[in-house]
């Protein structure tokens, strides 16, 4: 069992003991320290929240409320939702900020609490650390009974999210409409089976078969949209003999798409497939993180546009695109942050901007894939136990691989002629994750291998 805390929020799993897991005490802490730094930055009191299906989401969510309600902060909560819609309801609000209740997708044990900022935009390092300080301290002023905050549910805002995603002018509703899409949709037991049923319905395809739709936390398959996990998604879509297959995680910020024939179209090309679109329409920048296939910055070329890297995690991709004012950017995990309509991963815009990319280029999904650079990436991890000193490890990796360009920035990327390796560890797992690229599966495999045995040796 385990509990991290990071400058992003907090994660752990359900039960056993304070300050080991996420236990109650350790949320009402976390959250009132949240509450707290709100309270500080203005006279805004309104806080938005809302989480994924989760079996201990109505548990938590309950705890992080009155939390709030007791530091007399004002809650809007939308119940049941996805992590883009959470984002998006802190404008819409005019909120001071935001937490959505999600562990993406970690396992059914584990639960997070995820904060926003009045942008609806994951809270920065340096605040995030001022939070986990004041929630070591618990050093928190609570409000008197005259001035307890107030509790609102509203539902309301999933559509006015959809809403937003159909009136984004790259997205051709009509287009989609007339292609007469066949959709099978794997919504992992999650809120991807409200919001992605309904974002279809309005964009016109009423031909959709639902996967694992009951919203009970009870995830059917390992909830991170891997190909592994995506074997009953991959054969519904052969079965029913569909257009294609549509995965999201728990929290619905990343996709994936399925061939017509079964075959994966490969989440690290959710971005490449939406940019090259984007891009046809609009010059500009790109920008992914430093662990997504090379085919980003390919198609970025082509269309006479400059991509950059940046470290792993959403806030600092987000960073990097607000910094080269680019016109898309992303994650290769499926996660697609268009800046126009909010900075935050979005599955919803990438569904939307997707299927009309899909529609324009008169080809099936099997044929759209074929049109992008072949790369393949190896992706592996390595668990790592209590008190393992990943740092050592790194600078003898580092001292290993002398000869090859390394960058250092974020763990290790390490490039080897036309191939990469990248090690990092996790902000959100206790593990080492290993990515590779090549141009054959094999000799990416072959790379992560090598440096997986390289870590052993050295563990």
């Amino acid at each position: 069992m385990a509990l991290i805390k990071s400058i992003s929020g907090i994660r752990g799993t359900i039960g056993g003991k304070t300050n080991d897991n996420l236990t109650p005490v350790d949320i009402v802490k976390f959250a009132a320290a949240y509450g707290s730094w709100i309270l500080q930055q203005s006279s805004n009191t309104k806080i938005v929240i809302g989480r994924d299906g989760r079996i201990s989401g109505e548990m938590v969510s309950n705890l992080v409320v009155n939390t709030l309600l007791g530091l007399g902060l004002n809650v809007v909560d939308l119940g049941p939702s996805t992590t883009p819609t959470v984002e998006m309801a802190v404008q819409f609000e005019k909120a001071a900020g935001g937490i959505i209740l999600t562990a993406s997708h970690n396992p059914k044990e584990w639960n997070a609490l995820k904060l926003l900022n009045n942008r609806g935009e994951f809270i920065s390092g340096d605040e995030g650390k001022l939070i986990l300080a004041a929630a070591e301290k618990e050093d928190f002023t609570f409000a008197g009974v005259d001035k307890l905050g107030t509790y609102t549910r509203d539902e309301t805002l999933l559509q006015q999210h959809i809403d937003a995603v159909l009136k984004y002018e790259l997205v051709d509703a009509a287009a989609i409409k007339n292609k007469n899409f066949k959709v099978v949709i794997d919504a992992v037991n999650s809120t991807g089976a409200i919001a992605v049923p309904a974002l279809l319905q309005q964009l016109g395809v009423t031909d959709i078969i639902v996967l694992n739709e009951e919203v009970n936390g009870h995830f059917a398959h390992n909830p991170e949209p891997l190909p592994e996990h995506l074997t009953d998604l991959s054969n519904a879509v052969v079965k029913h003999n569909a257009d294609l297959g549509i995965a999201v995680d728990p929290d619905v910020d990343r996709l994936c798409f399925v061939c017509e024939d079964g075959s994966m179209f490969g989440e690290e090309y959710t971005l490449v497939a939406v940019a090259d679109y984007i891009l046809s329409k609009r010059k500009g920048n790109t920008v992914s993180n430093m662990s997504s296939t090379k085919a980003l910055k390919d198609v970025t070329i082509k269309h006479g546009g400059e991509y950059f890297p940046s470290m792993v995690g959403e806030v600092n991709v987000v960073n990097k695109m607000k910094a080269v004012n680019a016109v898309i950017g992303g994650e290769g995990n499926g996660g697609i942050i268009v800046p126009d309509l909010h900075y935050g991963r979005d599955a919803l815009i990438g569904i939307a901007l997707f299927l009309t990319h899909l529609a324009g280029s008169n080809k099936s999904i099997k044929q759209l894939r074929s049109g992008y650079p072949d790369y393949f990436i190896s992706k592996n991890k390595i668990s790592l136990s209590n008190g393992t000193d990943v740092k050592t490890i790194f600078e003898k990796i580092k001292d290993l691989y002398k000869n090859q360009p390394i960058n250092a920035e974020d763990g290790l990327k390490i490039e080897f002629d036309n191939d990469w390796v990248h090690l990092r560890t996790s902000n959100t797992e206790p593990i080492i994750r290993i990515y590779a690229e090549s141009d054959f599966e094999s000799k990416a495999d072959n790379i992560a291998k090598k440096l997986m045995q390289d870590i052993g040796k050295m563990m």
